[in-house]
């Protein structure tokens, strides 16, 4: 039963390991051939979005609210990446959801 317990405290500390790891981590999308870039953390909260002066349009805002839309889609989704890269080896064993009362953001 120890030893049941001490993986169990080893798994919760690499999976906090892990999750620090993705909170301080960015990952960038970009959308309009790079006149829109947005990157996220690796737990997916939006960091910072960059706008090429080309894509701005006044006559034409709705082609750069869906670049922005793209490019925050883009990063999410290699935020996802990420997130499966550096979790999953650690939730395999866990059926993808915690360990007792261990709950993993975005998962």
């Amino acid at each position: 039963m120890q030893q049941i317990m001490e993986q169990a405290q080893k798994m919760q500390q690499q999976l906090m390991t892990a999750q620090q790891e993705l909170a301080e981590a960015e990952v960038t999308g970009s959308a309009g051939g790079g006149l829109v870039t947005a990157t996220v953390s690796g737990a997916g909260e939006l960091k910072g979005l960059t706008i090429d002066p080309k894509a701005v349009d006044p006559e034409d805002t709705e082609t750069l609210s869906d670049l922005v839309v793209a490019a925050v889609r883009d990063a999410n989704r290699a935020a996802q990446e990420l997130q499966a890269e550096k979790m999953g080896p650690l939730t395999s064993g866990l059926g993808g959801g915690g360990l007792g009362g261990l709950s993993l953001p975005g998962m």
